[in-house]
């Protein structure tokens, strides 16, 4: 059995993988043409929520003998670091998105009309009042439903993911005290007890914005991380629980095409991160597919990613507007979602890349600087 180090590379082309499945789902919608599975982004967001869960545990454990969850100041240099990791590139573009949200809102309409859905709420774009601000800059706008889903940005992960890391200090005590699977089973019941009790009160979200929604994705991933370095019976019990774990009919489509398609991601994900407890042809299909996802190219693809995933909609939709408005019903919907794609993508990574080099990359390091143990001196 391989032991894990301090990288495991197939994460950063699941992480690229994850934005382009949002960024085509999202094309296949506003195209209008409609195919199954590729053409779901809320798969490829459960990708990202799956690994989530898998990075922050496998950071904790590469950092829990420096940093143990019994010291308070490990609790305040993780929420520094994550916050300088999330914040800075999405408040920039949450001022782009509210500075052209009438833009945006306009090639929306043009969208809708032609594909003869539904048209977006206009103050999903067109709300600039301060409280919406600041309710995004707070991130507490996932706990708000009139608020989760009122920006031209696919944020309403964001807001999620903040959740995810409020509480994961707390998760991973109860880990500590109760072990995985009795925590990992106490966890999902507890979200799914309290999304029942939401539905029952008639409270909905209209996205699953609300941690509870999708805590058993990221408790999935969670468990994945959790059996790094340990037996093979414990490895396979974890993936069992797991899988168990991402089928959970809450926070999503509980279709049976759906419900597969979950069943399966999570199986390549464990394939791919433990390809060496599989047997004979398939260890090797694996750990060959596992080292292709950390070559140089995936690398920079995972480290666009959260960029891409922000922007991408604030291109996609002006360009397919563009696209319906020059060509109308002359060209077919599979034709206006290849040529979306071949004028987005572009685009969408150019931007991510400057805003990796140029945001990201000074908020990490900013992230990293504050949350050092601060020396005191003796005179």
């Amino acid at each position: 059995m391989k032991a894990f180090t301090n990288r495991i590379g197939c994460l950063d082309g699941l992480r690229g993988i994850a934005a382009l499945w949002v960024l085509v789902g999202h094309a296949h919608i506003l195209s209008g043409w409609d195919v199954p599975v590729i053409g779901d982004p809320d798969l490829g967001v459960d990708l990202f929520v799956l690994l989530s869960g898998f990075l922050m545990t496998f950071h904790y454990q590469l950092r829990r003998d420096k940093e143990p969850w019994t010291a308070s100041m490990t609790w305040g240099s993780f929420w520094i670091r994550r916050l300088f990791r999330i914040a800075p590139l999405y408040y920039v573009l949450l001022f782009v998105a509210l500075a052209s949200g009438s833009f945006i809102y306009e090639s929306r309409a043009v969208i809708d009309a032609f594909n003869g859905v539904l048209p977006q709420e206009p103050d999903r774009y067109l709300d600039s009042s301060l409280t919406n601000l600041l309710v995004h800059m707070s991130f507490v706008f996932g706990f708000l439903p009139e608020y989760a889903f009122r920006t031209a940005l696919p944020d309403w992960s964001i807001g999620l993911e903040m959740q995810f890391y409020l509480m994961f200090p707390f998760l991973m005590l109860l880990v500590l005290r109760a072990g995985w699977l009795r925590a990992a089973c106490f966890i999902m019941a507890a979200g799914v007890a309290i999304a029942i009790s939401l539905k029952v009160a008639g409270i909905r979200f209209p996205m699953p914005s609300f941690l509870p929604l999708k805590l058993h994705v990221f408790v999935a991933g969670m468990l994945l991380a959790g059996a790094l370095n340990s037996s093979r019976k414990t490895i396979w019990m974890h993936f069992g629980v797991a899988s168990f774990a991402v089928l959970l009919p809450v926070g999503a489509s509980a279709s049976p095409l759906h419900e597969a398609v979950r069943l399966t991601v999570i199986s390549l994900f464990f394939a791919l991160v433990y390809a060496s407890v599989l047997p004979g042809r398939m260890s090797k299909l694996f750990t060959g597919a596992s080292e292709f996802l950390g070559s140089r190219f995936f690398h920079y693809l995972g480290e666009f990613s959260y960029g891409a995933y922000l922007t991408h909609l604030l291109i996609m939709q002006p360009v397919i507007a563009m696209l319906i408005g020059e060509f109308g019903t002359e060209m077919s919907a599979p034709a206006r979602f290849f040529a979306a794609l071949a004028l987005t993508i572009p685009v969408v990574y150019l931007l991510a890349g400057a805003g990796y080099y140029v945001v990201e990359k000074p908020g990490q390091r900013m992230g990293r600087l504050l949350s050092k143990p601060r020396q005191v001196s003796v005179t």
